[in-house]
């Protein structure tokens, strides 16, 4: 054996071995975050041995494992979620998350017909004695959750991996830093890696990905499914509070974001004095302040926890609960996608263009950056850049019903044309599963 192989395996081992020393001596600090991040969100108070790896054994024999963050990725990974369960019903649908958000929503989409847990620390032992648990078939990993140890045990386990609706964005890229030599080793043990677009594409090459284990399929999110009854309840909610009322909701906001988004409601006040807010906050955490920031701009301030819907009143009003934006985005005249102002990188701008609801963004759409690029080029979204540009364009098109229709439908255009992600990834996910090599697919 030559010695530069023997320096490459002996580096390759003393990397992960010191990226693995790192994460047990941060654990306490670890816990100490989770404990911190408890006194906002009391989700995170529990269930602490999960994230060790430790939880009751449910005697699975065989599973379907999808990996979903947090709330977004339960969301885009739900159409694949569905289909999985429809296709192979005799396996145990494993769906892991890491935050109680992300938990709460799995719950709320499929209950116990699923198996969730969290997913624990990146750490092997912890791993181990999950996969042991679980016992899966494939491992499917939502979008842009690499992590070195993880990767490894499953292919010691002989566990493929498949990276769906994968994304990849360039302060993602920038970020790994000191630990990219270990990400392109687990990269490069990926079986298939379905990457969203060509960008996405491109940079899992950058890293190391294998050329021929990676195709674009599309974004999952497309495939996200518009309950019948949304547009028949969203009138009715509409007449509850006034039918004729100029309607916009600022989805998914973050603490920098909320003095925009309530000045700008000041600014459109002025033009449409019946005009209502709708707000919804991103973490639970800013439930309360949110509610307190629009009362103290002397708005009549009402939230879905307290008062179910809007009054005729409402100025603003708070969706503190999870899990409803998309019934609430239906009843909107425009929808401001937050996340954009700051450089947070945006959130999921296609649940109002998919329910025809004319979209407005911040300059910070990198985590979404061709899917927003898509949806402008077609009408379907404008970009404003702060407070006073937004407030003009949301006074512009709740002037203009036809703009609104105009825009609306190009939303509804772009994600019917955008439609199969959900279909291709099935695809890949079924000639894993039966020892055909995804690297042929087509």
């Amino acid at each position: 054996m030559s010695q530069p192989s023997n320096f490459k395996r002996f580096t390759a081992a003393f990397r992960r071995f010191t990226y693995t020393l790192v994460l047990y001596l941060l654990t306490p600090l670890i816990l100490y975050r989770l404990a911190f991040r408890g006194l906002r969100s009391r989700g995170y108070f529990s269930r602490w041995f999960e994230r060790f790896g430790f939880f009751k054994d449910p005697r699975i024999e065989r599973s379907i494992w999808v990996h979903a963050v947090s709330v977004g990725e339960v969301n885009a990974a739900a159409p694949l979620i569905d289909v999985l369960r429809e296709r192979y019903p005799d396996d145990v649908l494993v769906v892991t998350t890491v935050t109680p958000t992300g938990s709460d929503r799995v719950r709320q989409l499929w209950g116990d017909k699923v198996f969730h847990v969290y997913l624990p620390y990146d750490l092997p032992g912890a791993i181990r004695r999950f996969l042991g648990r679980i016992r899966p078939r494939i491992a499917v990993i939502m979008e842009t959750e690499i992590w070195p140890n993880l990767f490894r045990e499953c292919g010691r386990s002989g566990i493929p991996i498949l990276i769906a609706n994968a994304r990849l964005s360039r302060r993602s890229l920038d970020r790994y830093g000191p630990v990219r030599p270990l990400i392109r080793v687990a990269i490069r043990s990926t079986t298939f890696i379905a990457a969203q677009s060509q960008r996405d594409a491109q940079r899992f090459l950058e890293v190391g990905a294998r050329p021929e284990r990676v195709r674009v399929v599309g974004n999952l999110k497309y495939d996200m499914h518009v309950p019948d009854h949304l547009t028949a309840q969203a009138l009715r909610w509409r007449q509850q509070w006034g039918a004729l009322r100029p309607v916009w909701i600022a989805a998914s906001t973050h603490e920098g974001e909320e003095a925009t988004v309530i000045e700008s409601h000041a600014r459109v006040l002025r033009a449409f004095p019946d005009a209502l807010l709708i707000v919804v906050p991103r973490h639970p955490e800013r439930f309360r302040p949110m509610l307190q920031l629009c009362r103290s701009y002397g708005f009549v301030t009402h939230c879905r926890s307290e008062n179910q819907l809007p009054r005729p009143d409402s100025q603003c009003f708070v969706l503190d609960t999870l899990g409803e934006l998309v019934p609430f985005c239906a009843t909107a005249d425009v929808a401001f996608v937050a996340g954009s102002l700051d450089p947070i990188g945006g959130h999921n701008v296609l649940e109002p263009a998919a329910l025809g609801v004319p979209v407005l963004v911040g300059p910070n759409t990198f985590n979404f950056a061709e899917v927003t690029e898509l949806l402008i080029e077609h009408g379907a979204c404008e970009r404003i850049d702060g407070a006073e540009t937004l407030s003009a364009a949301l006074q512009r098109i709740l002037a203009q019903p036809k703009l609104r229709e105009r825009m609306g439908q190009a939303g509804i255009a772009v994600v019917e044309a955008e439609r199969g992600a959900a279909r291709q990834t099935l695809e890949i996910v079924r000639r894993t599963l039966i020892g055909k090599s995804p690297v042929t697919w087509h």
